[in-house]
């Protein structure tokens, strides 16, 4: 793996930041280099938000995102604004019910239903989850017994076999 740069977006309470502290551990698990960063809009929910993780085998020469290898967008907001970043044949993983407009371009592109899935495991708050189970599933950024040991360390007790179901959902998703 040479350095790759990843972006969670979408708005303010979809677990952006979460999804990315998660990735960022899973990687650490693995021995790699990463860094981490976040910006979101002053309002607490619905303003825009992206969590970005540099990911290397060596030292991370940047640690800000620069041009993105890997997006998951959890909505229309998120991609919009990330769009312009994008490098030709990145990995971009939509949810089809909120990102409804995929960007025109030479991308991975995968449109999935995230947050249908999330709903139906009974919470949809837990998209972000679903979605990093695709995104680690098809760009191998990490094992998945690494990010599901960092998912055990990030979620609190009573949110454990929800988010571990919605990554399991992912992984299934990107399979089919």
């Amino acid at each position: 793996m040479t350095e790759r740069e990843i972006r969670l977006a979408g708005s303010g309470g979809q677990g952006l930041i979460l999804g990315a502290r998660m990735l960022f551990r899973a990687v650490g698990l693995e021995g790699k280099h990463a860094a981490q960063s976040q910006s979101y809009e002053p309002t607490s929910r619905g303003g825009f938000c992206h969590s970005d993780v540099v990911v290397s085998e060596s030292d991370v020469d940047y640690p800000l995102l620069t041009t993105i290898d890997v997006l998951l967008a959890l909505d229309q907001v998120g991609l919009d604004h990330s769009t312009s970043q994008l490098k030709p044949g990145a990995l971009v993983v939509l949810d089809e019910r909120l990102a409804p407009k995929p960007p025109a371009g030479d991308y991975r592109l995968h449109t999935l239903p995230l947050t249908d899935r999330a709903i139906k495991l009974g919470n949809p708050r837990a998209a972000n989850i679903v979605g990093l189970g695709v995104v680690v599933a098809l760009d191998e950024l990490c094992g998945r017994h690494s990010l599901e040991q960092a998912i055990r360390d990030e979620t609190p007790a009573r949110f454990l076999d929800s988010n571990l179901a919605a990554l399991e959902a992912g992984f299934e998703l990107a399979a089919a």
